[in-house]
């Protein structure tokens, strides 16, 4: 894996990816917060060397660096989930690449379904912590060169980073919430069953991704912050039909307020 690892490291930097400060990883239909970068340089997943390919509609599927809040970044517009197909070291290689490029912290975005009685559609909530029914991207031979064979996740994400956005928000008038976020494989959407457990055992979002992102930047010591987009509920007497398509489409009502957010947070830095 680390041969891997340097080997798209290597090509990364000969095209310019160099000593970026944050990396981002953008989830559906929040792929327009690249809009905002200057002097950027843009890559096909395709012509990277062992990069996985996006597969779902709203993940573009490119590895974009450039400035941000006047801080060098690498942005992945489009990630990669487990129901794509994708194993563990498919998974694992993109974060990898981000932390051996020389981010300092990495930044997730994703559209989640609200659990919490109190969300609205359009809301964003700042992950607190997680509940991970997604397998374990850690599963298999570990190479203690990257990381211990059993880290620790008593502080998945950054409180630092976490009261520094809460923050931000309040400067701008962004209504916020925190809360926990839990994985499931997907690519179905909940039964109302399922919503009602996932709350029962403490979960306030829903989704299909982030989890495996986050243990293996925690299997490296980088810092974590991690937003979801609230593009549908999962509450009792306010489910609604639900499509990929109208995921995308609340998502891209929400993107301006998280830009603002990610921006601010990435210029503090």
């Amino acid at each position: 894996m680390l041969e891997k690892i340097n080997e798209t490291t290597d090509f990364l930097r000969s095209k310019g990816f160099i000593d970026p400060d944050a990396g981002i990883v953008l989830g559906t239909g929040l792929g327009g917060l690249t809009a905002k970068m200057e002097n950027c340089t843009e890559l096909d997943y395709r012509v990277i060397p062992h990069f996985p390919v996006s597969t779902v509609e709203g993940h573009e599927g490119k590895l974009i660096y450039g400035e941000l809040g006047k801080k060098k970044i690498v942005a992945m517009k489009g990630r990669f989930h487990f129901y794509e197909g994708y194993g563990p070291e498919q998974m694992s290689l993109p974060v990898r690449v981000l932390k051996y490029l020389g981010i300092k912290c990495l930044f997730l975005s994703n559209a989640s379904g609200g659990l919490n009685p109190d969300f609205r559609i359009g809301d964003i909530m700042i992950i607190t912590d997680h509940i991970n029914l997604l397998p374990n991207p850690l599963i298999g031979h570990n190479d203690d060169r990257i990381g211990a064979r059993f880290p620790d996740m008593g502080e998945a994400y950054d409180k630092y980073l976490i009261n520094k956005a809460l923050l931000i928000a309040d400067k701008h008038g962004i209504r916020v919430h925190k809360g926990i976020y839990l994985s499931t494989s997907g690519p179905t959407f909940e039964t109302p069953a399922e919503y009602k457990y996932f709350r029962i055992i403490g979960a306030d979002a829903v989704g299909m991704s982030t989890t495996p992102e986050v243990i293996l930047a925690r299997h490296m010591n980088l810092p974590v912050f991690a937003v979801s987009i609230i593009t549908d509920l999962g509450v009792e007497g306010k489910i609604e039909y639900t499509t990929h398509q109208s995921v995308i489409e609340e998502a891209a009502k929400t993107e301006d307020r998280m830009t603002t957010l990610m921006t601010d947070m990435i210029a503090s830095l």
